[in-house]
């Protein structure tokens, strides 16, 4: 039906005939000359209807915007001064032969153009929302970026292997989306929160290197950068340690941004441990772009008799810690109680502060309620290590370890927005030396900070059993411009590992079986040492594209509260097929 898209034609076709097809962007009347911008996937071109084609004109003054056009016409230049620098079709338009409506839009529920439409409005009519340009640039990037990670994978000799939607519940960190069986009544199957199962076993069967672009389910609490249906990225591979396939991982994507937006990311990513990532950004996935780092000050504030904080610095628990802001004296106090509120909702019970106005009179030179519980010696020391100079504002956070990490660590991110301190455009890090487990104090047990298939970096049994707390794993993430892009692990190869890790966990053997039994008993089977990872492929084409949440970059999302507007998901079913199913709906009186 067309010879060309429209955001195509330019003017190397110059004196063609060409046939276009698409939506009328816009239509003009300019008293007997008809305009109208044509619209496909590719841009928009200026098409003209005069009087000369009597059809075509009676066809164009019927034109409204969003109707469905074919258009076949010459290629000719524009009128000098009416060239558009700002289209890829901005110097030439078509002159109309023919004008074939082939169906007509009604009054749309919202202009395209209008960039103050609500999501709601934006979701409801999604299909209309896609047509808009911004959004086909973001799935066509989305597109391209999918197509360069296969190339680059298919080069390196790795197999694209689907594994199962219906599978087994396991525990990996959310709930999971349950589907009934028909043909086993009361039993269910659970959509996969990820592959990890599965690509172990390809493993264990001799793929040796598999990747999947994947469909995973989970069912949680919902953010903008979570959707409980998303787009993963799945490796594995076999016989390749940490630092080969970080090494292996780290081209693939340094290689897929220079193709599709040309940018060239260092080489090599930096890599951080994590308990310096934490100690200097409190976050594992720390904003490298923001010249901001906190300060521990525990061992100073330990002596000191301003409780607030001598308490958490005495606290085996506990930490202080100070984050200073360049010439962030000039804040306001209305701006400091601004970010008080906002420290708050990480568990802060407050946020104490410095202005340094005069660093050489030492007290008398700062500023703030906090400065006559302090020991002149404290302050000095203070202003010292956190290398603040004059004009700057210190921030101090003292609670437990987490309290601090997670407020100030926000903070930080914040305050360098705010002010405009980002100083680069992308700022990729490799964080690794996870520990392996974390101790969950309510239930009083452990739990593995990532999933119970990672390996630790000892091969020692017993050197996990004695000590856990002290035990680091193989683990890393790829993080980008403070966003974790992807996340994996060399995984456990030996049964007795998996068995101790199991038993730290409060697995025990009949529920690891119950749980796991195909895998341990894969691990029986000559298995080979094995790690992989996966990336987060809407978090990563959200970032590429500048938007702020991941439903800008997935043709259907779900709402905050994961629901599709469009389509009315989730929905009632009928008794008749919960009847199938077995399942009987309790009645409430």
């Amino acid at each position: 039906m067309r010879s060309h898209y429209c955001g195509q034609v330019t003017d190397a076709f110059l004196d063609q005939d060409v046939t276009l097809c698409g939506w009328a962007h816009r239509r003009r009347d300019h008293g007997g000359v008809i305009f109208v911008d044509l619209r496909d996937r590719e841009g928009l071109v200026q098409v003209v209807i005069d009087p000369d084609t009597p059809e075509a004109f009676a066809n164009a003054e019927r034109v409204r915007n969003e109707y469905v056009l074919r258009i076949t016409g010459r290629v000719r230049r524009r009128p000098e001064g009416t060239e558009n620098p700002n289209m890829a079709t901005g110097a030439i338009e078509i002159l109309a032969r023919n004008l074939e409506i082939l169906n007509r839009a009604e009054p749309l529920p919202f202009q395209l153009d209008d960039d103050d439409t609500s999501e709601e409005v934006r979701l409801r009519y999604r299909y209309l929302d896609l047509r808009r340009p911004v959004m086909q640039e973001r799935l066509k990037l989305r597109t391209r970026v999918i197509s360069t990670l296969r190339r680059f994978l298919d080069q390196q000799g790795f197999l694209d292997i689907e594994t199962p939607m219906l599978t087994k519940a396991t525990p990996e960190g959310a709930r999971d989306y349950l589907v009934p069986s028909r043909t086993h009544p009361g039993s269910f199957f659970a959509l996969p929160q990820s592959p990890q199962l599965f690509k172990q076993l390809l493993m264990m069967a001799g793929m040796d290197r598999y990747y999947q672009v994947v469909r995973c389910f989970r069912d949680e609490d919902l953010r903008a950068d979570r959707q409980p249906e998303f787009t993963q990225l799945d490796i594995e591979t076999s016989f390749m340690d940490e630092q080969a396939i970080t090494d292996l991982m780290e081209a693939m994507i340094r290689e897929m941004f220079k193709e599709v937006l040309d940018v060239d990311l260092p080489n090599p990513f930096p890599r951080m441990p994590y308990d310096t990532a934490m100690r200097r950004y409190g976050s594992d996935k720390p904003d490298l772009r923001i010249p901001l780092e906190l300060t521990e000050l525990s061992d100073l504030m330990a002596g000191v008799e301003f409780k607030v904080f001598a308490g958490p610095a005495n606290d085996p628990k506990g930490r202080v810690a100070a984050l200073r802001v360049p010439e962030g004296s000039k804040l306001t106090r209305r701006e400091i109680d601004l970010y008080t509120e906002f420290v708050g909702r990480y568990g802060a019970k407050g946020l104490a502060y410095i202005k340094v106005n005069d660093v050489a009179t030492g007290r008398d030179g700062l500023q703030a309620p906090i400065v006559k519980f302090l020991p002149d010696e404290t302050l000095a020391k203070i202003l010292t290590r956190t290398g603040a100079e004059n004009g700057d504002l210190i921030f101090f956070g003292a609670d437990s370890t987490k309290v601090v990490n997670d407020a100030l660590g926000a903070l930080r991110l914040k305050v360098g927005h705010d002010l405009g301190l980002i100083k680069s455009a992308w700022a990729p890090l490799w964080v690794v030396n996870f520990p392996m487990f974390e101790w969950d104090e309510p239930e009083q047990r452990w739990n593995a900070l990532h999933h119970p298939f990672t390996a630790p970096r000892t091969d020692d049994s017993a050197e996990v059993r004695a000590n856990p707390g002290q035990c680091l794993s193989k683990a890393y993430d790829m993080v980008l411009n403070g966003s974790e892009i992807g996340g994996g692990s060399v995984r456990i190869h030996r049964q007795e590992m998996q068995n101790t890790v199991f038993d730290l966990l409060g697995i025990d053997p009949e529920e690891a079986r119950a749980k796991f039994g195909f895998l341990l008993d894969a691990l029986k089977f000559g298995c080979p040492p094995h790690g992989g990872l996966a990336f987060g492929v809407d978090r990563l084409v959200m970032l590429m594209v500048g938007a702020t949440s991941i439903r800008d970059v997935m043709a259907f999302p779900k709402t905050q509260s994961a629901a599709c507007l469009m389509t009315q998901a989730p929905a009632p079913v009928t008794e008749a097929q919960l009847r199938d199913l077995n399942i009987r709906l309790r009645r409430t009186p």
